[in-house]
Order: structure tokens, then sequence, then C-alpha cells
């Protein structure tokens, strides 16, 4: 008898592995943050998880670049739902603050204007209403009302519905009188221009939406919950940078007995009586599974990975007709000096906004101007560059691949058109002060992220591509598959992706179910 045979600690762990190996099993296509947070969810309700990557590092979007001695978190970098993420550690019996620190910023970010202007945001109530009175004296009153609004909506459209499935058509009309209420047929712009009238104000009002690709004046004025999520948790920034973030998931999975393959691309997800069995890799190599979870771009989940003899409703032609988000240009690169009075998050706004929005998304033509967001993480963290040194990067909001862009003879001139702009206004002299650069494109994330169009957040958050109309967390299509990520529903952002992940617990069978 192995009794007789082993240690009775080496019997212990054979047991115990047994009891895990036995365990149903769950493929998760994809370790971006709705992956990570899908496995560990799953972990905690009994499955046997296995993470599939086709990179050589866990994240997807987040993952991290690491040259010449500087970090680069390669997408998010905005924590304001801190709360999602500790739910995921108290999952697994942890305390996130024991893997993870999160610093919160003050300010939130920086907005400077095209006429020299700026305004700093945070959530001290009496600060921004002294600043604001300075901004724009004739808004003040508007901006506490549109307050009011967002946090009126925030309460419905993030409290209510954001871990909510929409599963069936039910399920949307039981949310449609809130949404009414809520006037989800107008836009974030249109919302605030209802209280304020300065344009900068109404610009520094509505642009959040950009951050999870979405266009300011056509997505649902719900994502103007945005303002009051800020507001109530605040921003944060992991020490270690968001990669930081994702180490500490892994870990968690690793603890759960769950496990993580890299270089695992797949290629298809396998079907038998009309429900998922399983993938089968871009090697040949097939994994069985009681279920399988998608992480990957909601489109290419079902234009590629699942058959179309299985589709019904997101038909090849339904996805070529869907609208995409936007793509981004991020440019990487490090200083050899520090420029300390720059804070971790600028958002500079160039010459037009409007007409700059509609390029992006409707025209799909390239601007000579544009706006960015510059990050600069060693503001907070100088442990992610060399001594004496600054790490940044530099996010331009662009079209898509639909436009006619060329980006091979485009994107160093781009590249430097950015710099230039960084020059002119808050890093003087950064010509001479750079020691390592970087720069990804939207073929990139077409290539790297196999995100149809190189959209940087997939399917557009317009009203008739949220809820019930995006793909959803339950397959429609077949049986035992389930999405999460910034392709269905809530949608886009950290927040968006985990209360996707979140979801399962509702959608998904307790493994005990199917043991």
């Amino acid at each position: 008898m192995l009794t007789d045979m082993a240690p009775p600690d080496l019997v212990s762990r054979s047991a115990r592995q047994t009891r895990l190996d036995e365990r149903p099993h769950a493929l998760i296509i994809g370790s971006g943050f709705g992956g990570l947070a899908a496995a560990i969810r799953l972990g905690a309700r009994g499955y046997r998880v296995t993470v599939l990557e086709r990179l050589d590092q866990p994240g997807g979007r987040a993952r991290v670049f690491r040259q010449d001695g500087f970090t680069f978190d390669a997408g998010p970098t905005i924590v304001t739902a801190p709360f999602l993420f500790e739910e995921l550690w108290a999952l697994c019996g942890r305390r996130m603050a024991d893997d993870v620190r999160l610093t919160a910023l003050d300010p939130f970010y920086r907005l400077l204007f095209d006429d020299g202007t700026a305004l700093d945001c945070n959530d001290d109530d009496a600060a921004m209403r002294a600043r604001i009175a300075a901004f724009a004296p004739g808004d003040v009153a508007g901006y506490e009302t549109f307050l009011k609004e967002a946090e009126a909506i925030y309460k419905v459209g993030f409290e209510q519905l954001s871990d909510v499935p929409f599963s069936t058509l039910a399920d949307m009309l039981k949310a449609l009188p809130a949404m009414a209420r809520l006037r989800a047929d107008r836009s974030v712009y249109g919302l605030v221009s209802r209280h304020v009238k300065d344009e900068r104000l109404r610009t520094a009002l509505s642009f959040h939406p950009l951050f999870i690709g979405g266009n300011p004046f056509a997505v649902t004025a719900i994502y103007a919950l945005v303002i009051h999520l800020e507001r109530k948790y605040g921003v944060h920034f992991a020490r270690g940078g968001t990669g930081a973030l994702v180490d500490g998931l892994v870990g968690l999975i690793k603890g759960q007995g769950g496990a993580i393959r890299h270089g695992a691309e797949v290629a298809e997800i396998t079907v038998a009586d009309g429900a998922a069995t399983g993938v089968r890799l871009a090697d040949g190599e097939t994994l069985t599974a009681d279920i399988v979870v998608s992480n990957a771009d909601a489109a290419h989940t079902y234009g590629t990975l699942l058959p179309a003899a299985h589709r019904k409703r997101w038909t090849d032609r339904k996805l070529a007709k869907a609208r995409y988000s936007m793509s981004v240009v991020v440019w990487y690169f490090g200083t050899k000096e520090r420029y300390e009075y720059v804070p971790h998050h600028t958002i500079l706004f160039g010459p037009r906004y409007r007409g700059l929005i509609d390029d992006i998304f409707e025209k799909k033509v390239l601007s000579e101007d544009f706006s960015l967001y510059l990050h600069r993480p060693t503001a907070t963290d100088p442990s992610l560059a060399p001594p004496g040194c600054d790490a940044f990067y530099a996010l331009v909001p662009v079209p898509n691949l639909q436009g006619a862009t060329d980006w091979e003879p485009q994107a160093e001139p781009f590249r430097q058109a950015i710099q230039q702009r960084l020059e002119a206004t808050v890093l003087p002299d950064l010509s001479e002060r750079i020691v390592t650069s970087r720069l990804m494109t939207p073929p990139d994330f077409r290539d790297d992220y196999l995100s149809i169009h190189g959209a940087a957040f997939g399917l557009e958050p317009r009203l008739l591509q949220s809820a019930w109309f995006r793909p959803h967390n339950l397959s429609e299509e077949i049986d035992r598959l389930y999405l999460v990520g910034a392709g269905t529903h809530p949608g886009a952002g950290l927040p968006g992706v985990l209360s996707s992940a979140k979801i399962l617990d509702t959608v998904v069978p307790h493994a005990t179910e199917l043991a």
C-alpha cells in the first residue's frame, strides 16, 4: 500500500492532487484580466482550470515590456474599482494588500487644453468646486447637477446592471424601464451639454468613453457613470505597475491548482451535440474540457474560433456589419532625466474635439492634429526606471484598420509628431533625453491580440451594441461556451472586464453540478 511506502506528507499531497485533477475541467482562452478573473472565480467554484495564452507572458493587453532597465505596462494603467480585485483575493482566502499595493493618485489626471488652460481633477468636492469656479465660472451650478445625475446613473448602470447577465431578451426588457429613465438613448456628450456650456468643460466631463473605445458623441449616456466611479473609489496605480496585478492574479490561480500555458494558440473551439467540448490548438493538439470560456476578442471568437456551422446569430455577415472601436498608437519611451513637475496622468487635448472624434470613428482618417494621454508611472513608482530616469507612454486614439492608413510608412512620422507635440508642451528637450523607445500601432493590435481591424477595445460600445445586443456572456450559439472581456457585456475597461468574469458566477453551473 502507498501508506507503507511513502511519508504521510507525500500521501497527503498525492491525495490532494488526485482530488484536484478529478474536478470538472474549464479551459480559458486568453489571459487578459477577464480571463484571469474568470479562472479564479471558476477555481473557487470547484473547477480545475487551464488558461491558454498564445503570447509568451500572461496579461493580454496588460502584458509588460522590459527594455534597457525600464518597465512599461503595455495597456491598462488606471484602477478605478479596486474592490473588484479585492473580491478575487477574498475568494482565495487571501488579502490583496499582502501581494499588491495600490496607491491613490492626486490628482487623478491633469487636463491640458490647446488654449493653454489646465484643470486638475480629483475627488475633493470643495477643491473641484473652486477649480470649476475659476475655470468656467458660469458652469458651477451645472457641474454640480451633472455630478448628481452621474451618481444616479452609476447606481443603476453599475451597481444594478454591470454584473447582471443579459442572456435573454427578457433580461433586456426587465432593464428597459431603468435605461429609459436614465435616457440611455442620449450620448455622454449630449448629457454633459445639458448641464454645462463651456466647451472645455464639456470636453473634460465627456472624454472618458475614449478609455473604453467609445465615441463620446455616440456612446450611451450610461457611461457617464465613470465620473462617479472615479469620485467614489478614486484612481489608483499598482506599485510595480499594472503587471504586478497580473502577477498577483496568476499566483492566485496557481494556488488554486490551476495552470497557465504560454505559447498555446487556440485554432478552434471543438463542438459535439451542440456543446463546447474543448479546443484544438494551432499545433494540432486537442484539449478536452467540461466548459470553455473565451477571453479572446469576441469577433475573433465567433468569426474564427467557432466554426460557422455552429453560429446562428454571430454570422460572418453580422460580424462584418458590426461597428468596431477605435485603435490607438502607443509610444513607450524612457528619458535619462526626470520631469518632476509632470503628474502621473496627463491628457493633452488638441485644437478640435468633435471634428477629431468624427475623423477617428466615422471618416476613419488619420488627422494631422490629435489628442493624447501621457502616462508617467515613475511619478508614483520610480523603480520602473533606472535611478534618475523616467518611464512614459503616450497613447493617441486613431482610426482602426477599416481606414486607409498604411502604417508601415506612417508609423515613424506619426511617432515623431507625438514627440514634437510633447516637446513643445510638457516635456521640453525631450529629443535630447530619450534613451529607449518602442512603438505599437493598429497592426500590432491585430497581430499580437488577434483584435479584428486592430480595434483596441473590440466592438464599439454603442447603444445597439450594448447589454443584450452585445455578444452574451453565456453564448447564444452553443452550450457550455462563455465569453468574458471587453467584447462581451458589460464592455471594456478594467471594471467592465472584471465584471464580465463576475457574471460567470450566475451563468456557469457550479462544478458539483457537472461532476
